[in-house]
């Protein structure tokens, strides 16, 4: 089973499974063999029904009376869950999800940051200086950059002044998060940080087409950036 970093048996398991889910080693459809994987796995029990409760929260296994544990169909996974994403990457899905967080992202940021133009407050400007600050000052560092990065996008969601698109960071965060890891982790040569302050300077001067034309052109490099990485990382992945 691969490492779980932290989590111990219980998580590895959750890792096991979980990948074998997504990548289709177990297929959609199929009940799963409970006592068997226990055997294999050389775990109890109560462990595999913890483990499974963790998958089935995310949308992976359902259960039915006499039909016992199965794999859901596809279409009611948590695709946007950071664990499925990771999953898909690793077994060569990556290009399809990251492909479609990046179709979301081009329809619904360029207008988030139009609204952000003409709403922000002093304290929106703030956490976003301090969100690109923190950018700037991650180079080299992945995890930290990627953090830094998805804080920035949640802190223009803010900055609309709609509690609804506020709240985007919900839907897309865990999936932000997880693309910025990848990317951040394949292309440590890149700076992040002049696309999204020229992003800031139009949100700052209150210019609305401004700061849509360069979320736009922001969104079409971090398009390519997933296209170039997801490759590289699937090759890279020991699950």
């Amino acid at each position: 089973m691969a490492a779980y970093v932290g989590r111990g048996i219980h998580g590895q398991v959750v890792e096991a499974l979980g990948y074998r889910i997504v990548s289709g080693r177990i297929a959609q459809g199929d009940t799963i063999d409970v006592r068997s994987l226990t055997e294999e796995l050389d775990i109890s029990l109560t462990v595999m029904r913890e483990s499974l409760k963790v998958l089935a929260g995310k949308g992976l296994v359902g259960s039915r009376q006499k039909r016992g544990t199965y794999v859901l169909p596809g279409q009611e996974w948590n695709l946007l869950d950071a664990d499925v994403i990771r999953w898909r990457v690793a077994s060569g899905q990556g290009a399809k999800l990251l492909g479609d967080l990046a179709e979301v992202r081009a329809i619904i940021e360029p207008s988030v940051a139009r609204h952000a133009a003409g709403r922000r407050t002093q304290d929106d400007l703030v956490a976003l200086e301090e969100a690109l600050d923190a950018m700037d000052g991650a180079r080299g560092d992945a995890e930290t950059a990627a953090l830094a990065d998805t804080s920035f996008h949640r802190a223009l969601y803010r900055a609309t002044g709609n509690d609804l698109l506020a709240r985007l960071d919900l839907v897309l965060g865990p999936g932000l998060l997880e693309r910025d890891r990848l990317v951040y982790t394949h292309r440590q040569d890149d700076d992040p940080v002049p696309s999204h302050r020229a992003v800031l300077d139009a949100v700052r001067d209150g210019d609305p087409d401004g700061a849509h034309a360069a979320m736009t052109e922001l969104l079409a490099q971090a398009r390519a950036d997933a296209e170039d990485v997801t490759g590289a990382a699937a090759s890279d992945a020991g699950v």
